[in-house]
C-alpha cells in the first residue's frame, strides 16, 4: 500500500491516499522509521522498507499493513 511520509512540527504524520487516512505515527520500531514497523495513531500498523540512507521528507513508499495486534 502506498503510504507517504512527512515531518510535521507535531512529529512524524503518515498519510494513506487509498483510504483518504491522515494519521501521526505514534510508535516505531527503530528510531530512524526505516526497516521496521510503526503504528498510527488508529491503531494500524505498517512496515516500512528498510533504507540504507534516509529519504528526503516527504516521501511516499511502498508498505506493508499488519493484521490487528501484530506490533
Amino acid at each position: 500500500m502506498k503510504v507517504m511520509i512527512r515531518e510535521t512540527p507535531k512529529g512524524f504524520e503518515a498519510y494513506v491516499a487509498k483510504k483518504d487516512l491522515e494519521e501521526m505515527i505514534v510508535e516505531q520500531e527503530t528510531p530512524g522509521l526505516w526497516g521496521g514497523w510503526v503504528k498510527l495513531s488508529n491503531g494500524w500498523v505498517f512496515d516500512l522498507p528498510e533504507m540504507e540512507v534516509p529519504p528526503k521528507l516527504p516521501v511516499t513508499v511502498e508498505a506493508r499493513k499488519r493484521g490487528s495486534g501484530e506490533a
